[in-house]
């Protein structure tokens, strides 16, 4: 392989990824200012991704933090990046802190299906989910000692626990 290969496929650069962030940032404060919603963006760079989380002190934020409107967003917001920029978006969009409020809720489907477990159960399925939760789901499963796997397509894709 030579240099220019493996710069192709190390991913993007934390600068690349900051500039994903600042692309993103200036759609979301156009978005906001259209709806006349007011939110502070903080942007980051956690695990290969540009983050972004919009935050506010008032409740304006809590008609854009449902876990399919914020999936919505985030999905616009990566097509906005990926035309300003032509390269392909992975980052992760945060409304009023759904994120940490969806994992509560993810830890909370897989505390259901380890009882499931517990009573007998071969195994236990989670709904479908977005390949994010799903990364989540499997974190919080591994954590748990347990095991998951991904079946399914497109929409349709849902993860299965099992004991080891």
């Amino acid at each position: 392989m030579t240099s220019e290969d493996l710069k192709t496929h190390a991913g993007p650069t934390v600068e690349e990824l900051e500039h994903e962030g600042d692309v993103a940032a200036d759609f979301l404060e156009e978005l906001l200012d259209i709806a006349d919603i007011d939110g502070d963006l903080n942007l980051d760079v956690r695990q290969g991704r540009a983050y972004v989380s919009v935050e506010a002190e008032t409740e304006g934020l809590s008609v854009l933090s449902a876990p399919d409107t914020v999936q919505a967003l985030q999905e616009l917001t990566r097509l906005a990046v990926q035309s300003k920029t032509g390269a392909f978006s992975r980052l992760i969009l945060d409304i009023g802190g759904s994120r940490d409020t969806r994992r509560r809720q993810l830890e909370s489907l897989v505390d259901a299906a380890v009882t499931k477990l517990d009573g007998g159960a071969s195994q236990a399925s989670l709904p479908a989910m977005s390949s994010y939760e799903r990364k989540l789901v499997h974190d919080i499963v591994s954590e748990r000692g347990l095991v998951s796997e991904s079946y399914g397509d497109g929409a349709d894709r849902h993860t299965v626990i099992t004991r080891r």
